[in-house]
């Protein structure tokens, strides 16, 4: 094949790909989810249920979700499994929510599993229409895609991330052999509850029966609701601090050292290439939903296997450096449990002389909590707002980080281009910039810098 036959097909998967994506944007957003269940099992009921052709690891709660899965997902790997990741939202291009083999779905592969799949959800479109009900949403509608994905490539054991809550969320179509929950915190109180034991009970709905649950440790109204959840479904708990725990992490080249306390085993000088002491949590969790899935008895895993599972792990999104002089960091933290793992991880992980913080909040956020958590640990905050239409425009925003950090140390710009590179100017070579206060913002920096640096 020809070079310029092979860029010609390659713009045409993306075209393609591009249009997949523009016809999932046509249904109602992820920001409105239907409480529903029955329209994703009818579809992939006549889709064959896809997603019962491989194992399942299914992972929800507050924080670490999306790093908890990609730690899981790199172990299973170098275990010689083949793996199929759903991760969400996505920061650049939808092809990231759904990762086979460890790399995201090529755009032929989306195209094709797409109009696969499409004649069947309109199947389910038309018979919700009739019943005056909404036709699949545009999570619903990527999770039956990404469960025919799956099946397709096909993979031995996919990692789940829950998109929101657990109980009616689209992908509690799966029997997860493993429920994982991270740690549970007050998030989406207008969707899950205004309790931690109201949102611990609608993300303990993805506990099966006979599952094993790997959790993280938990305030004691969560871990109450898990508990609770877990015997009713005859399921085994296990707990972080009782069967699994962070024995030591220290900083190391790159990341850092841990020793981990595994289900099975105890595992020395693990290089987790991932800043904070959250992450470190993260891969705990991770370690024993692995083990749990491949039979947590007596074996432990392969040293060599866990080292390279962990070495490969990225988690793009989360503590990121994206530029370097000064050093552009990014991280996805959109609420107040979030930011001040953040705010640890930058106080522990490195050593800026100052931080410039450029952030951008959505409105179904707690903006003050998040700007709370990052003071102690920023020098100056830029307040702009991300493209998406739920974000609190800049002027607003600015308003509350001025009652908590005084005016002095609050500027404006509302292009997140302009933020950014303002951001840069301040900030010599020992200082940082950072990017972070919403998912949509953290993308377009991430695009931004990639076009500076001539990446497409």
């Amino acid at each position: 094949m020809s070079d310029d036959q092979h860029h010609a097909d390659h713009d045409a998967d993306r075209v393609a790909a591009d249009r997949v994506y523009a016809e999932l944007l046509d249904r109602i957003g992820e920001h409105a989810p239907q409480p529903r269940l029955e329209p994703t099992r009818r579809a992939v009921e006549l889709l064959g249920d896809p997603q019962r052709s491989y194992g399942v690891i299914h992972i929800t709660g507050t924080n670490g979700k999306t790093s908890t899965s990609r730690i899981a997902e790199s172990i299973l790997r170098a275990h010689g499994l083949r793996t199929g990741l759903m991760t969400s939202p996505h920061l650049v291009r939808v092809n990231e929510r759904i990762v086979i083999d460890g790399e995201p779905i090529s755009d032929r592969a989306l195209a094709d599993n797409w109009a696969d799949i499409q004649p069947y959800l309109l199947m389910v479109d038309a018979e919700l229409t009739a019943n005056g009900e909404e036709p699949l949403t545009y999570f619903e509608a990527l999770t039956v895609l990404a469960f025919a994905c799956f099946a397709d490539a096909p993979v031995d054991v996919a990692v789940v991330e829950v998109g929101m809550g657990g109980e009616w969320d689209s992908t509690n179509v799966v029997d997860g052999d493993v429920a994982v929950l991270t740690p549970i915190a007050l998030d989406h109180t207008h969707r899950l509850g205004s309790t931690v034991a109201e949102i611990a009970r609608t993300k303990a709905g993805i506990i099966k029966p006979a599952a094993q649950v790997v959790t993280a440790l938990q305030q004691t109204e969560a871990m109450d609701e898990i508990t609770r959840a877990a015997e009713h479904d005859e399921a085994t708990i296990v707990a972080e601090g009782v069967d699994f725990q962070v024995v030591d992490a220290r900083l190391a080249v790159g990341g850092q050292a841990l020793t981990v306390r595994g289900r099975a085993g105890t595992y020395d000088e693990l290089l987790l290439p991932l800043f904070g002491p959250h992450q470190a949590q993260n891969a705990a969790i991770a370690i024993a939903a692995v083990e749990s899935f491949l039979g947590a008895g007596s074996q432990p895993l392969a040293p060599e296997v866990l080292a390279e599972g962990l070495a490969a792990v990225t988690s793009p999104g989360r503590l990121q450096i994206i530029a370097t002089e000064p050093t552009v960091l990014v991280d996805a933290a959109h609420n107040p449990h979030g930011a001040e793992a953040l705010a640890r991880a930058v106080m522990g992980s490195f050593a800026f002389t100052a931080v410039t913080a450029v952030v951008g909040v959505l409105d179904d956020k707690d903006a003050h909590g998040i700007l709370a958590a990052l003071d102690p640990v920023v020098e100056r905050f830029v307040i702009t707002q991300s493209d998406s239409e739920r974000a609190i425009p800049a002027a607003e925003l600015a308003e509350v980080a001025a009652q908590i950090a005084g005016p002095d140390r609050v500027m404006v710009a509302v292009d997140p281009e302009e933020a950014i590179a303002a951001a840069r100017e301040s900030s010599d070579a020992t200082a940082a910039v950072l990017v972070t206060g919403s998912i949509t913002l953290v993308g377009q920096a991430i695009s931004i810098i990639a076009r500076e640096n001539g990446d497409s």
